[in-house]
């Protein structure tokens, strides 16, 4: 991260200055390296002021600390500027989009549970039989029936056109034909990718 000093009517110190690289180097680990930071050291009267902006592609983080000397003006700074920082990381995070396969809101499989057979008796160790799971269940998908006048297309259809009447009527299974008469299915796989078969 870029670091740039200003001094108004104070001296910067070696102490200060590596104060100041190590508390922005922590903050360079939450938003970047590509960050651009400015600290300016200041006095009041008798108050030390130290402000801290750093400069994040489209965002501004702007701290400032007032104390008895600049040590704790600046720790105060880079206090306040490092939580801006995270909470700019976090909403980033939040903000973010979802996958196109989460994305998508698909109906679960119809599932009913189906109790297993009686598992095989299985004897411990002092020869008395022990059963294991008598009452396990295991879900079962149901197979998704189709009505055939929902899923074949009346008219011959080219594949650009049988791909904009699966995605319009928001179907998974579309059975059409081109224009030579071939006859095609278009389904969409699990995992969003349509998928062309030819029948021969």
């Amino acid at each position: 991260m870029e670091v740039e000093f200003t001094a108004r009517q104070v001296k910067i110190s070696k102490a200060l200055r590596t104060q100041a690289e190590e508390g922005l180097e922590r903050i360079a680990r939450i938003l970047g390296k590509t960050a651009h930071a400015s600290i300016t050291f200041g006095v009041q009267k008798r108050l030390q002021i130290a402000e801290v902006t750093i400069q994040v592609r489209l965002h501004t983080i702007a701290a400032e600390g007032k104390a008895d000397t600049l040590t704790s003006a600046l720790r105060l700074a880079l206090e306040h500027a490092e939580n801006q920082a995270r909470r700019h990381r976090d909403r980033k995070l939040e903000r973010k989009r979802l996958p196109k396969e989460e994305k998508e809101a698909t109906a679960p499989p119809v599932t009913r549970s189906k109790t297993r057979a009686a598992e095989p008796e299985t004897s411990a160790g002092d020869g008395e039989p022990v059963r294991a799971r008598a009452n396990a269940r295991k879900a079962v998908v149901e197979p998704h029936i189709v009505k055939s006048s929902e899923a074949i297309a009346r008219k011959p259809l080219t594949l650009e056109e049988a791909v904009k009447e699966t995605e319009f009527r928001d179907r998974d299974l579309l059975v059409f034909r081109n224009q030579a008469g071939d006859l095609f299915v278009l389904h969409r796989r699990r995992d969003g990718q349509m998928e062309l078969v030819e029948i021969p």
